[in-house]
C-alpha cells in the first residue's frame, strides 16, 4: 500500500510540472517563431495528456481485488502506456503537418538567444524528472511511471537536438535547418512511441519475469523445500507491480495436509523474499511418475548443500 500510494504521488507532480515545461516550449516558440521549437512544444502537450492517463491509470489499478476483478486491477497501467504510445505517434504527425511548409518557405529566427535559454530551462527540468520517474518505475514496478519516465527522457533529447541543430542554423544563416530539424524530431517521437505500445502490449500478453528472477525464485523453492519431492510446471507473469507465481509442488504420497501445508507456507515466504508482494498459487500432489521429471529438485539441492 505504501508503495503504491508513493506512485500515485508522482504521477500526480507528473500533471502539473509537465504543464510548466510545456508552457517554457511554447513561450520558447513565441519568442522565435522557430517551427523546430514548435514541434519539441507539441510533443511536451503529449506530456501533459500522458501524464493524467497515467494518473488515472495508477489509481484504478492500485484498487484491490474485487469479485469481477478477483487478480486484481493492474494491467490498467498498461493501457496507459499504450494510450501514451498513440498520442506520442499523434503528436509526431502533428509536427510533420507544421514542418513541411516551412521546409519550402523558411524564415529566420526572432531573438533566437532568450528562445533557445528558455527551451534550454525546460530540457534540464525535464531530465530531471525523467530521471526520477525511470528510477520509480522500476523501483515499484510500474509500467505506467516507466512509460512516462522514457517518453520524457526521448523529449530530452529531442529538445537537446533541436538546441544543437538551431545554434548550427543561426551559425551558418541557413533557416531551413529549423524546420528540417522538425520532421527529424518527427521521426524520433514515432521511433519512441513505437517503442513504448510494443513494451506494453508485451505486458498485456502475461510476460514472464526476468531470467534472473526466474533463476531467484528457482533457487528460493529448491533452498525451503525440505520434506517435498520437487516442483514442476513453474509457471511465472508480470502484471504491471504484480508478480504471479504457480507451480506444483510433489510430495510423498502419504504425507500429512497438515506437513504439506507447512512446506507450503515456507515456500511462500522465500518466494516473496526475492519477489516482493508476489502473488503465488501451489498445487500439493502426491508422488506419481511426474515427480521423475520435476524441474527443480529439492533433495538434489540439500545433498549439494550437506
Amino acid at each position: 500500500m505504501e508503495n503504491s500510494d508513493r506512485v500515485k504521488r508522482l504521477a500526480l507532480w507528473g500533471i502539473p510540472l509537465s504543464l510548466f515545461v510545456m508552457g517554457l516550449k511554447l513561450i520558447a516558440w513565441w519568442v522565435t517563431g522557430s517551427v523546430a521549437l514548435l514541434s519539441d512544444g507539441l510533443e511536451s502537450s503529449v506530456n501533459v495528456v500522458a501524464a493524467i492517463v497515467a494518473f488515472a491509470a495508477i489509481t484504478y489499478a492500485a484498487k484491490p481485488a474485487d469479485k469481477t476483478h478477483p487478480f486484481g486491477h493492474h494491467k490498467a497501467e498498461y493501457l496507459s502506456a499504450v494510450l501514451e504510445g498513440v498520442l506520442i505517434v499523434v503528436a509526431a504527425l502533428l509536427i510533420v503537418a507544421e514542418a513541411a511548409p516551412a521546409v519550402l518557405a523558411p524564415a529566420p529566427m526572432e531573438a533566437p538567444a532568450l528562445g533557445l535559454a528558455i527551451n534550454f530551462l525546460a530540457g534540464v527540468i525535464n531530465a530531471a524528472w525523467a530521471f526520477i520517474l525511470i528510477r520509480a518505475g522500476k523501483r515499484y514496478r510500474s509500467p505506467a511511471l516507466s512509460a512516462d519516465g522514457q517518453h520524457i527522457l526521448s523529449d530530452v533529447v529531442t529538445s537537446a537536438g533541436v538546441l544543437v541543430g538551431l545554434l548550427l542554423a543561426i551559425a551558418t544563416g541557413y533557416a531551413v535547418l529549423d524546420p528540417l530539424l522538425a520532421v527529424l524530431v518527427a521521426l524520433n517521437i514515432l521511433y519512441q512511441g513505437w517503442r513504448v505500445i510494443a513494451h506494453s502490449v508485451d505486458g498485456l500478453m502475461d510476460h514472464a519475469v526476468e531470467p534472473e528472477e526466474a533463476e531467484a525464485i528457482q533457487a528460493a523453492i529448491a533452498a525451503h523445500g525440505a520434506g517435498s519431492l520437487g516442483v514442476h510446471d513453474l509457471k511465472t507473469r508480470r502484471a504491471g507491480a504484480a508478480t504471479f507465481v504457480d507451480f506444483h509442488l510433489v510430495v510423498p504420497a502419504r504425507m500429512p495436509v497438515g506437513e504439506a501445508h507447512d512446506i507450503c507456507d515456507r515456500l511462500e515466504d522465500a518466494i516473496r523474499a526475492v519477489q516482493p508482494g508476489a502473488q503465488i498459487a501451489i498445487h500439493v500432489e502426491p508422488e506419481t511418475e511426474k515427480a521423475h521429471g520435476i524441474k527443480v529438485k529439492i533433495e538434489e539441492v540439500h545433498n549439494e548443500q550437506d
